[in-house]
């Protein structure tokens, strides 16, 4: 798996699940639960991590939506 979007802000993450959802590529949400336990500090971010081999794929999916600027560099 390959780390699409790092982030904490909840409607983001919500709009990229959706987005890969909808084109049906799969992806796993990690440390989502890890993100709420350190309160207020932004230590631990949620990542979005899709297949190697789909990466290419969603990355030109966030493009297209406008969220390139989300992508993991």
């Amino acid at each position: 798996m390959a780390e699409l979007v790092r982030t904490n802000d909840p409607a983001m993450i919500s709009v990229i699940e959706g987005l890969l959802a909808s084109s049906e590529i799969p992806y796993d949400v990690a440390d989502r639960h890890m993100s709420v336990l350190d309160g207020l500090i932004p230590v631990i971010k949620v990542r979005i991590l899709v297949p190697d081999e789909r990466l290419a794929e969603a990355r030109e999916m966030l493009v297209d939506a406008e969220l390139g600027d989300w992508i993991s560099r």
